[in-house]
């Protein structure tokens, strides 16, 4: 009973240490890759130790314990860094040790160790789900039951079965709850870095504050707008740091009194005067945040810069403005037609509105009269001269009807006439010019086209930006699919660019893509080209009617072209900036694609051109499907 205590001892020493590391991974989530492996490799040989401190005599020079567990922990989850930590501890504390079994030990040790590189390259990087927790219980199984057979332990009568049988169980259990445990740590780490992502990274000014109005975790947006480089350099301050003491007072009280009655504020806009005097608008929200007992601990709030919609919104404002005063200063044409269709009054303003058949329009005058006037002498641009006597007494008659109706005249001008009908069957027509209105109108729809077009392209190239680029990649497969005709794109990678953003700050970064597209537009010339930024410092060009060969040399081209521009990089292999190029084809003698398989192969070129040394151009093979997803490239 003693020997199986001890057993379940030991492996709750395993378990504690274990999860004492993946809580400190979780609060030590700056670390490195390859910072976490080593510090996995290590709390691994401390287990490995701690479990051989904790080893039981079965019989007389034969010792048991749980490091093949941890032994294969390590080299399964850490990989060959983590168990070149791990293994010479273990074996070097076995050595330690002696004994008649060192020998046997340490090459049980360098066994598993194998072992369990074996299961983590056959897992690769896959999510390790049940299959894998299943491979490592059974590498378990199969070491510990190796090591009972050849033991002394057959010598004793029933030893194997009453011995050596629950000690195997036991190598299994530990080995599956190890790796559950750690395959839950990794899972939740994983969520947490999915949140924090999504917080840090998104757009507008995202941030999330404590109970006293400190700053907990701000996005990118936020820290750079208040000159800090990072979004951890805001952690702990509070608006007082960032802004005048009376700003920060009003913003510190209105977040209080959100805290205490819980009550969100949504939508509110707040004019600001910037340091260089510039005035700019934002929209906030802030809700309470509560934990699941439901105390209130912080609030979460959204900022969005509005500035450019409040400019906008100004602008058509005063077009409003403009068109009312118009409106107010125009003397309107007033006419009076009865039931029968005899025009009974009309004003001067009616009859020089219509200066061609000014004539026909007096009183007594019937409406058909008038319309046969105005068609035999063009006054309206939109009827022709020749219309039929059938029309003219169609558009008399429907003059009894509510309506509203714009028409152009032969100068160029514009009237609106607006009918309503009276009890007793007359028509009321008031005739406006409107022509200062409908030139407004115009100059509407040239800014709404204005600011479509800012909508399709990317602010800081002026380029097409990456949804511009989806509409157009569905619409130039589909068409290429119908007619046969190559479509070929090139999937474009600066060279190192995060380093060069490190090195010569973020502006320096920004020129450098407003070159790189520069260089980009000189290949994709053509209006049925498309050339966009599809995020970060990675660039797409569509050619529609270009087969692989045409679109080689123009990623060539385009290579040359931003080599030639000798921009300066120490941090690069080549001490200059560089590009790699993806480039794929479909039609033309290669298989037909959609837009995700199309990318797909573009981005596995890339990713070949990266690893053969960047600074390249590959294409992807017309017949070998790579299921890579845009974007996996490193950097």
């Amino acid at each position: 009973m003693i020997v199986w205590q001890v057993l379940i001892g030991n492996f709750t020493c395993i378990a504690a240490i274990i999860s004492l590391w993946m809580h400190l991974q979780y609060k030590f989530y700056r670390l490195s890759r390859t910072q976490l492996k080593i510090g996995f490799g290590v709390t691994l040989g401390l287990c490995a130790i701690a479990s051989m401190l904790l080893s039981v005599e079965i019989v007389p020079g034969v010792y048991v314990d749980l490091r093949t567990s941890v032994i294969l922990t390590s080299a399964v989850f850490g990989g060959p860094l983590s168990i070149a930590i791990t293994m010479p501890m273990a074996v070097a504390f076995r050595a330690l040790m002696g004994g008649a079994g060192a020998v046997q030990g340490v090459v049980t040790i360098f066994g598993m160790s194998m072992l369990g590189l074996a299961v983590h390259y056959a897992v690769g990087r896959r999510p390790f789900g049940p299959m894998g927790i299943l491979a490592m219980a059974g590498s378990a199984g199969l070491v510990s039951t190796a090591l009972m057979v050849i033991s002394p332990m057959l010598s004793i009568p029933g030893g194997f079965r009453n011995i050596g049988v629950p000690i195997v169980l036991l190598n299994v259990l530990a080995t599956a709850a190890i790796a559950c445990i750690i395959t839950y740590f990794h899972r939740f780490t994983l969520e947490r870095d999915i949140l924090r992502a999504a917080l840090t990274q998104a757009p507008d000014f995202h941030y999330v504050k404590n109970l006293n109005s400190e700053f907990v975790v701000t996005n990118r947006n936020v820290a750079r707008y208040n000159g800090r480089q990072k979004s951890s350099e805001m952690v702990g301050l509070t608006d007082f740091d960032i802004t005048d003491a009376e700003h920060a007072r009003h913003l510190f009280e209105a977040e209080q009194d959100i805290i205490a009655s819980g009550q969100p504020v949504i939508d509110q806009e707040e004019q600001i005067r910037t340091p260089n005097g510039k005035e700019r608008w934002f929209l906030t929200s802030k809700v309470v945040l509560k934990n699941r007992h439901g105390d209130t601990i912080g609030l979460a709030g959204v900022t969005r810069d509005i500035t450019h919609h409040k400019m906008l919104e100004a602008q058509v404002q005063e077009s409003r403005d403009l068109l009312s005063q118009a409106m107010d200063e125009m003397s309107d044409g007033l006419a009076m037609f009865d039931s029968a269709g005899y025009l009974v009054f009309c004003n001067e303003q009616y009859r020089t509105s219509f200066p061609r058949s000014a004539y026909a329009r007096r009183e007594g005058a019937h409406i058909s009269d008038i319309v046969r006037a105005s068609v035999r002498h063009t006054e309206r641009k939109d009827l022709p001269t020749d219309v039929s006597e059938e029309w003219i007494q169609s558009a008399a008659k429907s003059l009894h009807s509510n309506k509203n109706e714009e028409i152009p005249l032969f100068d160029g001008r514009w009237l609106s006439l607006r009918t309503r009908m009276a009890k007793d069957g007359s028509a009321l027509v008031v005739v406006s010019d409107v022509t200062a209105m409908k030139q407004s109108e115009q100059s509407l729809r040239q800014l709404a086209d204005h600011m479509k077009g800012l909508a399709q392209t990317d602010a800081l190239t002026g380029l097409f930006n990456r949804r511009t680029f989806d509409e157009a990649i569905a619409s130039e497969c589909s068409r290429a699919v119908r007619s046969g005709a190559p479509l070929s794109l090139l999937l474009v990678d600066v060279d190192r660019f995060k380093a060069y953003n490190d090195t010569y700050g973020h502006p320096a970064g920004d020129a450098v893509l407003k070159i790189v597209s520069q260089c980009l537009k000189k290949i994709g010339r053509r209006s049925t080209d498309v050339v966009a930024r599809y995020g970060g410092e990675e660039f797409v060009v569509l050619l529609p009617e270009t087969d692989g060969t045409e679109a080689l040399a123009l990623a060539e081209q385009f290579r040359l072209s931003l080599q030639e521009e000798n921009i300066p990089h120490t941090s690069s292999e080549f001490g200059f900036v560089t590009s790699s190029l993806g480039v794929s084809t479909m039609g033309g003698g290669s298989p037909f694609l959609n837009p995700t398989e199309l990318v797909a192969r573009a981005d596995a070129a890339l990713y070949g051109a990266k690893r053969d040394g960047r600074n390249r151009v590959h294409a992807a093979p017309a017949d070998t499907w790579f299921p890579q997803a845009a974007g996996s490239q490193e950097n």
